[in-house]
C-alpha cells in the first residue's frame, strides 16, 4: 500500500487532504512542522509528500531541498501543495527540487489524479521516463 505523509501546519487543510484520500488505498500519516516532516520521512519511509510550503520551523522549500540531499529520502515523489501562487514560487519550488506543485485551494479530482500519476510514474527506471510518464498520465486524466 502506497504511503503519502502529508506536510501541512494548519490540521483544517491537513484533515481536507487525508478526507481527499480516504478510501483510494493509500495509507497517510500527518506532520505539523518542516522538522517533522523530515523525521517523519526518514522513519517511515513515504512514497509521496505532500508538502506545504509556509510551514513552521523549515518552511516547505528547506524541507524539499533537504530530503534531496540525503540519500535515504532523496527518491520520495514530493507534490507541494500551497497558497503561493507566483511564477517565482512555483521557480523555488522546482529549484528546491519538487516534482510538481498544486495551487489551494485543491479540486480534489486534480490531487487524486497527480497523486495516482505521480505514483505510478515513480516505478520508472530513470528520471526521464518517470517525468514523461507523469505527463502522459497527466494528460489522459485531464
Amino acid at each position: 500500500m502506497p504511503r503519502i505523509l502529508i506536510a501541512d501546519d494548519n490540521p483544517a487543510n491537513a484533515d481536507l487532504l487525508e478526507a481527499h484520500l480516504d478510501g483510494t488505498g493509500y495509507e497517510t500519516k500527518v506532520a505539523a512542522n518542516g522538522e517533522d516532516t523530515l523525521a517523519a520521512a526518514r522513519a517511515w519511509h513515504p512514497d509521496l509528500v505532500l508538502l506545504d510550503v509556509m510551514m513552521p520551523k523549515l518552511s516547505g522549500f528547506e524541507v524539499c531541498r533537504r530530503l534531496r540531499a540525503d540519500p535515504a529520502t532523496r527518491d520520495v515523489a514530493v507534490l507541494m501543495v500551497t497558497a503561493l501562487d507566483q511564477a517565482t514560487d512555483v521557480e523555488t519550488a522546482v529549484e528546491a527540487g519538487t516534482d510538481d506543485f498544486m495551487t489551494k485551494p485543491i479540486n480534489k479530482t486534480e490531487l487524486l489524479l497527480r497523486v495516482r500519476a505521480m505514483l505510478e510514474s515513480r516505478a520508472k527506471p530513470n528520471d526521464l521516463e518517470r517525468a514523461l510518464a507523469y505527463i502522459e498520465r497527466v494528460q489522459r486524466g485531464l
